[in-house]
């Protein structure tokens, strides 16, 4: 009997503390931000910006990190003045024509050839037709540099693959070409 009521003192509370429960309102959630989570919709207007749905604009004159300016313009004047005034800052050794002819060999050779006579491989296939040859071409190590900073008519910027050094290498690799071609 004691056993019975015990039993009976323990089922009670249970079924009072069940009958007060919602199931669509948890009583006790210990991370609701995880159960709950806000939503908020894709490009929806927010006022967590001043200028609505735009992240902020930084400050004038800052620079992101990593990034060095380039002081020409992407026209034919900052090419004429970079092909005239830009000159490269590393030296001219065998590492740097090494590292530059293997660059050359992956980003370049495939329109230009190996030999810099314009003879790569999407132009024998005629892919691309009109490729110049060096030697055709009145080339400085800055204008060089500035064709792979922006690109030039059908030839497109190479920034993104090569960074400030390597375009450099790959510069002074071409002007090597270039005085093989016009020997």
């Amino acid at each position: 009997m004691n056993r019975i009521i015990s039993f009976g003192l323990i089922l009670i509370p249970l079924f009072t503390m069940q009958s007060c429960f919602n199931p669509s309102k948890p009583n006790y959630q210990y991370f609701p931000n995880m159960y709950e989570p806000v939503g908020y919709e894709t490009y929806a207007d927010t006022d967590a910006f001043v200028n609505g749905i735009e992240a902020q604009l930084p400050v004038d004159g800052t620079v992101n990190r990593g990034w060095i300016p380039y002081d020409y313009l992407d026209s034919n004047e900052g090419y004429e003045l970079a092909k005239a005034n830009l000159k490269s800052p590393i030296e001219v050794n065998n590492d740097n024509l090494k590292q530059g002819k293997e660059l050359y060999g992956i980003y370049c050779a495939v329109c230009h050839g190996n030999k810099g006579d314009g003879q790569g491989i999407l132009m024998t296939r005629e892919k691309y037709l009109g490729v110049p040859s060096y030697a055709d071409r009145d080339i400085t190590p800055g204008s060089i540099y500035h064709v792979l900073m922006y690109g030039k008519n059908a030839m497109g910027s190479h920034a993104g693959q090569v960074n400030a050094v390597e375009r450099w290498q790959i510069a002074q690799h071409v002007m090597e070409l270039r005085q093989n071609l016009i020997k």
